[in-house]
């Protein structure tokens, strides 16, 4: 029969060894719940980060988004592996003019999110037709408008590039689609009924 002393000794042991694989028990829970940030992946990452680092590549190359430099430029210097960075760089190759190239990123990102990659297309082309040259705008426009089917800008600025080109029926489409999503009496609704026969009302 055992004494008071050693069964209060062996009633403290098992406390003791009880508490201490409780404690990393739950140690190993706490550690697999937190993955230390700089082993998350570039996606994981938080959005602010991910875009700042895809818009400041895309400040970086933007002078090389011409026809004659940009595949070079692009796989020496490559976009980030982001849906952000895919975006930056289908602008590019859409301001140098190399449209597949810019179809291509934009397939590869998820279906939800291509109509955000004609938007940023679209800001990186708007001032090239509002400066008054749509012919050389336009095919960046219909990728727009093929991605964003309701984009009214891209509309009007695709449909004044086909007129200019004297694609009559490609313009029509185009046109007639904008003033379908664009309500605003002003001067660019009359300029697509003037360039649609219609004058200005």
């Amino acid at each position: 029969m055992r004494t008071r002393p050693e069964s209060f000794l062996i009633t403290a042991l098992v406390a003791f060894a009880l508490t201490g694989v409780a404690a990393f028990l739950y140690g190993d829970v706490r550690l697999g719940a937190h993955d230390p940030v700089g082993e998350l992946s570039a996606d994981e990452q938080p959005a602010s980060r991910t875009v700042d680092e895809a818009d400041a590549w895309f400040a970086a190359v933007r002078p090389y988004c011409n026809p004659v430099e940009v595949e070079t430029r692009l796989a020496w210097n490559e976009p980030p592996e982001t849906d952000r960075g895919t975006m930056n760089a289908a602008a590019c190759y859409a301001l140098a003019g190399k449209i597949g190239l810019a179809r291509q990123a934009i397939e590869r990102l998820p279906q939800g999110r291509r109509h955000e990659a004609a938007g940023i297309v679209f800001a990186a082309g708007h001032a090239v037709a509002d400066a008054g040259d749509n012919l050389a705008a336009g095919p960046l426009m219909e990728l727009v408008v093929e991605y964003w089917p309701n984009h009214y800008m891209a509309l009007y600025h695709a449909g004044t590039a086909a007129w200019e080109r004297g694609d009559r029926a490609t313009a029509e489409d185009y046109l007639t689609r904008f003033l379908e999503e664009y309500g605003a009496q002003d001067d660019w609704r009359a300029n697509a009924l003037s360039m649609l026969g219609r004058g200005g009302g």
